[in-house]
């Protein structure tokens, strides 16, 4: 630095001696101290030397020779107009983005900025040119108030493509008393909004809940500022786009076809706030095999947008009941939504049950009794084609009725009951021929 300024001094005042200015009489004559008085009557004054040698330094907080003025609100940066003078080049110096250059129009006397943040800081810079030279003038735009009361944590998000929360959190040293209001803009500036309705937590506000959101533009501005009664309280700024913040809904008419071998998905694009291609959006599927035992079979897929928005998988009956549900996201940023009611799909799938059982016991009881009877009446009939052989009748023991059958092992003598037998002797005689 110390160089170019150096540098910058050579070329503004070079140090040309006496004899280039016409006079090449020595400086010890007569002549030459005449030169030299007229010389030094010729140099400007040194307290003007001094002024040009300030206008090489930028200055550090703020330039009284432009009078710049920062309006944060509108992002322009303006001063006065000098004559003479030509602006070359307004520039903010911002942490997360870097220099940020803009030309001014010929003779104007401002810049204006597109939105960016600012509860960092920035720094901005004019490039002037006056009689031949480069000044930049310098302002520094700095977050007054005291240190971490600003609001925290701050959020916003579209939902149903016509709804939107914003919510922050109290600064950690926010004193007690402290009150935050959030202000909307759209980056077009032609929408200004405070927030219609805040959410609040012990009786400061700690969010908002929008429900027309007509003014808003692919870009927003958004300001928490807040006040108190003990000390200063810094803000808080943001710019959001709308398709970053926006949660998109569940796809609409979501309908099952199943065939005996598979079964097609089919669905709609949700409604979304602005209008989208059905390319630009993502979806995930979940399907659900619901079964009797403690857990069901989960299957989730990913599947891209396109102009039919379906998916199919196989399926083949019989079809246990299963179950869909598809929520979306964007598909560049993937930002899931909420899943949407599940669809139902196949036939339910019962307990195993006990008829077949019972028709087997049954059928088994029914064959055994046919067995059974078969063998009976084959067994009934051998007895009548093999009648058992008659046996003697005892005629003087059966005094009750009588039996055609005689049994021979029950007619036996008793000694007890019968009458005194006399045995006979029969002897055969034989006669003899008699002799001729």
């Amino acid at each position: 630095m110390l160089e170019r300024r150096e540098t910058e001094k050579k070329n503004r005042w070079p140090e040309q001696s006496l004899v280039w200015w016409g006079f090449p009489h020595p400086l010890g004559s007569p002549m030459g101290l005449l030169a030299t008085a007229i010389v030094f009557c010729m140099l400007p004054d040194p307290a003007f030397l001094r002024t040009l040698e300030q206008q090489d330094l930028p200055t550090v907080e703020g330039v009284p020779s432009l009078n710049m003025r920062f309006d944060s609100w509108r992002m322009e940066l303006s001063w006065d107009c000098k004559e003479n003078t030509t602006y070359l080049e307004c520039v903010m110096i911002h942490k997360e983005n870097g220099p940020i250059e803009i030309t001014p129009q010929e003779k104007e006397c401002h810049c204006k900025f597109s939105d960016y943040s600012l509860h960092d800081g920035v720094t901005l810079v004019v490039k002037v040119n006056s009689t031949q030279r480069l000044i930049p003038e310098t302002l520094v735009y700095n977050n007054s108030g005291g240190e971490c009361t600003a609001a925290q944590n701050f959020s916003c998000f579209i939902y149903n493509a016509n709804f939107m929360n914003c919510s922050w959190a109290k600064g950690q040293a926010a004193p007690d008393d402290v009150q935050y209001f959030l202000y909307i803009r759209d980056s077009r500036g032609k929408r200004e909004r405070e927030c219609p309705h805040y959410i609040e937590d012990s009786g400061t506000h700690v969010g908002c809940h929008l429900e027309d959101l007509s003014g808003l533009a692919n870009y927003n501005y958004f300001l928490v500022n807040g006040t108190s009664q003990r000390t200063g309280i810094q803000f808080f700024d943001s710019v959001l786009s709308w398709k970053k913040i926006e949660i998109y809904s569940p796809p609409n008419n979501i309908s099952v076809h199943c065939n005996k071998s598979y079964c097609v998905i089919r669905w709609e694009k949700p409604k979304t706030r602005h209008k989208l291609s059905n390319m630009e959006f993502k979806y995930q599927l979940n399907i659900q095999k619901q079964s009797t035992k403690e857990h069901s079979e989960d299957q989730v897929i990913e599947v891209p947008g396109n102009l039919e928005n379906n998916y199919s998988f196989p399926s083949p009956e019989p079809r246990p009941k299963h179950t869909v549900k598809i929520r979306t996201s964007d598909a560049r940023i993937q930002k899931w939504g909420d899943w949407s009611q599940p669809v139902e799909f196949g036939s339910e799938e019962t307990a195993p049950s006990l008829v077949p059982i019972y028709v087997l016991v049954v059928l088994g009881t029914l064959i055994t009794a046919l067995v059974l009877g078969c063998l009976l009446k084959r067994f009934l009939a051998s007895q009548s084609f093999f009648p058992p052989i008659p046996h003697i009748k005892d005629k003087w023991n059966d005094t009750h009725q009588p039996d055609h059958q005689v049994i021979w092992e029950n007619f036996t003598s008793d000694t007890e009951k019968g009458d005194n037998e006399e045995i006979l002797t029969v002897e055969e005689v034989t006669v003899a021929p008699a002799s001729l």
